[in-house]
């Protein structure tokens, strides 16, 4: 009889979901996964006090990372706030603008894409990852350019100040396939676009190239917490200057 005991107490928890071992690891989102960056800004979300200024930061997994030591930089100055998830590339970037635009009156906006926008993917435009260098980009140059011209056009009307931040480095190897020199190349053509819109740029590129090996974790695109901590505080000085502060 406890056989079968055993086999319908194991078929129960199955259908109800339950683990089979009451010592079964607990599942851990994959770093720079959709669903780590929504439990990060879940986690980070601010209390609001609207007799201070708006502040919101576009921008993907990167960006999560220092948002929090920039929003604790600005605690009693501004609410910082961050769009909902990773903004990925500038083609979902495009097609979301307007819903975080929307959410409210904005008085700075931070800004990044292109991190996204130069990996390897197995069909342009998509997410679909791929480590193979001969794949196409998720949106070349001529596409990230387009779309980012957009982007600042939707920005600009919202009459908030604008900071464009550079795209971060990384080492060969990342995955999925990124070249190094292409950080540069989109970080080119972006400039380009910042200079003939009078956009504010802050270059984050510049302040974590020369420490990479102490801030980048080793193979990554991604930080150490002393490189977002190092990256917030900058963040947070360029915000707080744009409001006179």
């Amino acid at each position: 009889m406890k056989p079968f005991l055993s086999l319908l107490s194991v078929g129960l928890m199955i259908a109800l979901g339950l683990p089979l071992q009451a010592d079964e690891k607990k599942y851990v989102p994959e770093e720079g996964s959709a669903e780590l960056d929504k439990k990060r800004n879940k986690r980070g979300k601010p209390s609001i006090d609207p007799k201070l200024p708006f502040v919101l930061i576009i921008g993907d997994s990167i960006s999560i990372g220092y948002t929090g030591t920039a929003r604790s930089q600005l605690e009693g100055n501004a609410n910082v706030l961050h769009n909902p998830g990773n903004s990925q590339g500038t083609t979902h970037g495009l097609a979301n603008i307007d819903e975080w635009l929307a959410a409210q009156k904005w008085d700075v906006i931070h800004f990044n894409s292109g991190l996204h926008d130069l990996k390897r993917v197995t069909e342009a435009g998509t997410s679909n990852n791929s480590n193979d260098p001969e794949d196409p980009y998720q949106a070349d140059l001529e596409t990230y350019s387009t779309n980012l011209k957009k982007i600042v056009e939707k920005l600009k009307a919202t009459e908030a100040k604008l900071i464009f931040a550079t795209t971060t480095p990384f080492p060969e190897g990342v995955r999925p396939y990124r070249s190094p020199e292409d950080a540069g190349n989109y970080n080119a053509a972006a400039l380009k676009i910042m200079k003939e819109n009078g956009i504010e740029v802050n270059d984050l590129h510049a302040l974590v190239l020369t420490d990479l090996e102490t801030l980048q974790k080793p193979v990554n695109v991604h930080f150490h917490p002393e490189g977002s901590e190092l990256m917030g505080k900058q963040v947070a000085q360029r915000i707080a200057s744009a409001l006179g502060q």
